[in-house]
């Protein structure tokens, strides 16, 4: 038989839904359904759910859901919240753990399950992964998707203790977290943002060095001078950070917000290794070893939360026209309610 905490065990729940594709108002508060739990299935009630860049992308249309019929939509790739009901052949979560999902590869385009913009979401249990305990959730939440999206790319670049790593949009999501997580992991960090105003920032998070995009494009991280690269941006800062690396060097590629089109001197790819990660390849076990790693230094002090912005969720759409705007450092974070 199914259990369940008795209060939370209603048959439906507000989320933000989407029944077109447009500009931020298209996303609004509803009341919809709970679908009934299959066995091996839990129902998380949202403590925080954060705004990636590629929800952004879904809801203006130019990323189109795969589903047909795509609407009514409900987006969000990433939770964080507490079991409140759980099947009947599930065993490895007790209501009331706090867990994080990323969906693995279920919500976003392919939208095989309602996304995370919502107060309760249900997900198979190898879906999630357990919060350790003495972990704040909005911590948890403000480097979610994006601190495993970084935890693997950095993964990628192999040993890097006492190693020189750049990263790309070092200020952004990924990157303030991939800031972070390399400098628990004993790297000197060069930060790279595009804006002086955000120095202070990541070097808060442990960033050793700052350099501006406009300068790292010039060529200004210098010829063979760094190990590794995180590369969130790739556009006009992809062929000058293959530059940088020096013989035996990695650069790890895990978006590309400054655009796909690339131009290199294809004679460096003989002493560099050029890798990369997309967090539609995530499974479970994955998620539940990043998530390990990242909740132990978290409580240990030695990475800090990303900074975050929380909005309530019946705002969806004016945490959306922020993340446009580019006026936001960090990550945002849809919440029930905010107290006062």
């Amino acid at each position: 038989m199914p259990r369940s905490i008795s209060d939370h065990a209603a048959r439906d729940a507000e989320a933000i839904v989407m029944r077109s594709y447009g500009p931020p108002a298209v996303l609004r508060l509803e009341t919809v359904g709970l679908p009934p739990l299959a066995g091996d299935e839990i129902r998380i009630r949202s403590l925080a759910s954060a705004v990636n860049h590629s929800d952004l992308e879904i809801r203006a249309g130019r990323w189109p859901i795969r589903r047909d019929p795509p609407f009514p939509y409900i987006p969000g790739l990433e939770v964080v919240g507490e079991i409140v009901e759980t099947g009947s052949a599930v065993a490895d979560f007790r209501l009331g753990d706090r867990v994080i999902t990323m969906m693995q590869g279920l919500g976003g385009v392919r939208a095989a399950r309602s996304g995370g913009y919502a107060r309760c979401v249900t997900v198979a249990e190898s879906a999630a992964a357990r919060v350790p305990d003495g972990v704040d959730p909005h911590a948890m939440a403000a480097l979610g998707l994006a601190g495993v999206t970084a935890f693997e790319g950095l993964r990628r670049l192999g040993a890097i203790a006492g190693r020189r790593i750049a990263v790309t949009g070092a200020a952004g999501g990924v990157g303030s977290a991939a800031v972070s997580l390399a400098r628990a992991q004993e790297a000197d960090v060069i930060a790279i943002v595009s804006r002086i105003e955000r120095a202070d920032y990541v070097r808060s998070l442990g960033a050793g060095e700052i350099l501006l995009s406009h300068e790292v494009a010039a060529g200004q991280l210098g010829a063979g001078s760094i190990d590794g690269v995180l590369d969130t941006v790739a556009g006009d800062l992809f062929a000058p950070c293959v530059t940088a690396l020096r013989s035996g060097g990695t650069l790890s590629l895990v978006g590309a917000v400054g655009g796909s089109a690339l131009a290199l001197d294809a004679y460096r790819l003989v002493d560099v290794t050029l890798t990369g990660y997309s967090s539609e390849t995530l499974t479970g076990g994955d998620l539940r070893q990043a998530v390990a790693s990242i909740g132990t230094w978290l409580r240990q002090g030695t990475v800090l939360a990303s900074f975050h912005t929380l909005f309530p969720l019946r705002d969806a759409a004016a945490a959306h026209q922020l993340l446009e705007r580019h006026g936001v450092e960090g990550r945002v974070l849809l919440v029930p309610e905010i107290a006062s």
